[in-house]
C-alpha cells in the first residue's frame, strides 16, 4: 500500500464512465482529478435528441450501487430521465468536487524519469508494465486547455484513466467522388453530431416544412427519422438510406425479457466458444452449437411474423446471432413501422450514394435523383483518431491503431502493455455499455489498490490475440468495433477471478445457468 500513498490519478472525461471511476477511486482512498471539456456531467447524453429512449432495458444500464428513482416507470426513460439518473449519480457520491468543468484535453505524454524507457516503452523487456501499479519509473504529462478561463496549463500525473467513450467530438464524414460532394448541393447538409448539439426548437426549426434524408441505417439515424416523422408527417416525409438491413426489434418489455433470457445467461453461453475455454467448454460449445443455430432461426422467425420486414424490404441476410455478438442489433424508436405504413418516413436501399444540385443521386445510375431540402449524416464518430489524438507521442498514437481490423488493442478491454500507467475504459461495447464500463473501473481501481499483478507482455498480448480472434470471427466483415455483448458473464468472469471474487454470483444452479446477469449481481462484489 506504500506504494499507492501520495498518486494522483487523472480522469479523462465526466461521462458515464469517468463518473464511475470518480466514485471507485474516491471510495478507496484515492483523490481523482476529472477533466471534463463540457459544462456539466453526462457524456452523450447531455447532446441528443428529445425524443431519444434509452436502448438498453433500464434494469441493465443501471449503476449496481444506485437504482432508479421509482419515479422512472418505464422500462427504457427518456433522455431527460437518463441524463438526471446521471446527474443524481455524480451528486449523489459528491463527485462534482473532483471535476474540472470546460477543460479540454489537449496533449498528454509520459515523461521518463530513467534512461530503462524510450518515448514511454520500457526497452529493457520490451514492456511498459511491471506488473504493479506505478511500478512504472515516469509520470504523465497532460496539457488541459480551459475555454472559460482561456488558459492552458500542464498537469502532472501518476496514472492516466481515458474516459472519452467511442462516441462524438469527431464525426465520421462520407468521401465522394469529383463532382457528388455536398458542395454541389443547394440544400443544407449537417452531421447527427452538429444537430445534438442544437437546443430541442433549433432541431425543429431545422426539420420543420424540409424534404430531409437520413443517410445511416444505427440507432441515432432511425431516432432522427422517428423525430422528423414526428415533425413533418407524411406531407414531407423522411427518407432513410441504407447499404444493407439489420436484425431489429420492438421497443417491449417482452422482446427485452425474451432476448435477455436467450442471448444473456451462462447457459446461452455454453452454446458457444469463448477465448481461453477449457476442453470441456470447447466440447459442450461444440456439441451444443445445432441448438444456438436454432436459438437464433426460431427469433428471426417471430421477429418476421411480428413485423413487416419484408413488406418494406427489411429483412436482414446476416445471422442474427453475428449482429447481437457484434452488437448491431437494433431497438426500434415506438410505431416505427407505423410511420413506414402511413408514409412519414421511406427507406431507400442503395450501395452507394452522392449529392447533386437538389438532392441525392442513389447507385451507379444517375437518373435515380432523391429531391432533398436537408441532408442530415448519422455516419457515426471516428472514435480511434479521437483517442490517438489525445497523445503527443506517435509512438503512442501507432500502438492504439489496433489490430488490422482498426480495434484498439487493449488486455481484459483496459490496458495497452505498452503504454504505461494508462487505462482505458469504454471502448468495447456489452449488453449495457454502463453495466460493462462498472465492471471495468472495479477490475482496474482494484489493480491500482494492489489487489493483484498484471501477467507478463507476451501473455497479454497473447490473450488480446484470443479475444481479438473471437470477436473477428463473430463480427464477421462488420468487425469495426470490439464488442462482447455474447459471452459478456464469461469476460465479466476473467475479471471476477483476477480480482479474488467469486464469479458465480447467483443462489443456486439453476438461476446459475438459466437467469440473466445483470448489474444488480455485482452489487456486493
Amino acid at each position: 500500500m506504500a506504494r499507492m500513498e501520495g498518486k494522483k490519478i487523472a480522469i479523462v472525461g465526466a461521462g458515464i464512465s469517468g463518473l464511475i471511476a470518480c466514485k471507485y477511486l474516491k471510495t478507496k482512498g484515492f483523490d481523482p482529478i476529472v477533466f471534463e471539456m463540457k459544462d456539466n456531467v453526462g457524456g452523450v447524453w447531455l447532446r441528443t435528441l428529445d425524443s431519444t429512449l434509452l436502448q438498453t432495458p433500464k434494469l441493465a444500464f443501471q449503476f449496481s450501487d444506485f437504482p432508479w428513482p421509482a419515479s422512472v416507470t418505464n422500462s427504457r426513460p427518456t433522455h431527460g430521465e437518463v441524463l438526471e439518473y446521471i446527474q443524481s449519480y455524480a451528486k449523489h457520491f459528491q463527485l462534482l468536487q473532483y471535476i474540472e468543468f470546460n477543460s479540454k484535453v489537449v496533449g498528454m505524454d509520459f515523461v521518463k524519469n530513467s534512461e530503462s524507457q524510450e518515448n514511454g516503452v520500457i526497452s529493457c523487456n520490451g514492456t511498459a508494465w511491471s506488473g504493479e501499479a506505478f511500478g512504472s519509473s515516469g509520470s504523465w504529462h497532460i496539457t488541459v486547455h480551459n475555454a472559460q478561463q482561456r488558459c492552458t496549463k500542464v498537469h502532472i500525473v501518476d496514472f492516466v484513466i481515458v474516459c472519452t467513450g467511442r462516441y462524438g467530438d469527431i464525426p465520421k464524414m462520407p468521401t465522394f467522388e469529383a463532382g457528388k460532394g455536398p458542395e454541389v448541393f443547394k440544400g443544407k447538409v449537417v452531421h447527427a453530431m452538429e444537430l445534438y448539439s442544437m437546443d430541442h426548437n433549433q432541431v425543429d426549426d431545422l426539420i420543420s416544412g424540409k424534404k430531409t434524408v437520413v443517410v445511416g441505417f444505427q440507432k441515432s439515424a432511425f431516432d432522427i427519422a422517428a423525430k422528423c416523422a414526428s415533425i413533418n408527417g407524411k406531407e414531407f416525409p423522411c427518407t432513410m438510406i441504407c447499404r444493407e438491413p439489420k436484425w431489429h426489434c420492438p421497443q417491449t418489455f417482452g422482446w427485452s425479457l425474451a432476448l435477455a433470457f436467450l442471448y444473456g445467461t451462462r447457459f446461452s453461453e455454453l452454446l458457444d466458444h469463448k477465448p481461453g475455454e477449457s476442453l470441456i467448454h470447447g466440447i459442450l460449445a461444440t456439441l451444443l452449437s445445432p441448438l444456438r443455430w436454432g436459438v437464433s432461426k426460431m427469433v428471426e422467425i417471430c421477429l418476421q411474423w411480428q413485423l413487416p420486414m419484408k413488406k418494406y424490404d427489411m429483412l436482414p441476410k446476416e445471422n442474427l446471432f453475428h449482429q447481437i455478438a457484434s452488437c448491431h442489433f437494433l431497438s426500434l424508436p415506438e410505431n416505427f413501422y407505423g410511420c413506414l405504413e402511413e408514409g412519414s418516413i421511406v427507406i431507400k436501399k442503395s450501395s452507394g450514394w452522392g449529392f447533386c444540385e437538389h438532392g441525392l443521386t442513389l447507385g451507379s445510375n444517375e437518373d435515380a435523383k432523391l429531391e432533398a431540402d436537408l441532408v442530415i449524416l448519422a455516419t457515426g464518430y471516428e472514435s480511434n483518431q479521437k483517442l490517438k489524438d489525445l497523445f503527443d507521442s506517435p509512438l503512442h498514437q501507432q500502438l492504439l491503431s489496433g489490430f488490422e481490423s482498426g480495434i484498439v488493442p487493449l488486455y481484459r478491454e483496459c490496458i495497452q502493455p505498452q503504454i504505461p500507467e494508462m487505462a482505458i475504459i469504454g471502448y468495447t461495447e456489452g449488453v449495457s455499455n454502463l453495466f460493462t464500463s462498472e465492471m471495468e473501473i472495479r477490475w482496474l481501481v482494484c489493480f491500482l489498490s494492489g489487489g493483484f499483478r498484471l501477467p507478463s507482455s507476451e501473455e497479454m498480448e497473447e490473450d488480446m490475440k484470443k479475444w481479438d480472434d473471437y470477436k473477428r470471427k463473430h463480427s464477421g466483415y462488420k468487425y469495426k468495433k470490439s464488442s462482447i455483448a455474447a459471452i459478456h458473464i464469461w469476460y465479466n468472469d476473467m475479471l471476477c477471478k483476477d480480482m479474488g471474487c467469486i464469479p458465480k454470483r447467483k443462489k443456486n444452479w439453476l438461476s446459475e445457468l438459466f437467469l440473466p446477469y445483470g448489474p444488480a449481481d455485482y452489487s456486493n462484489l
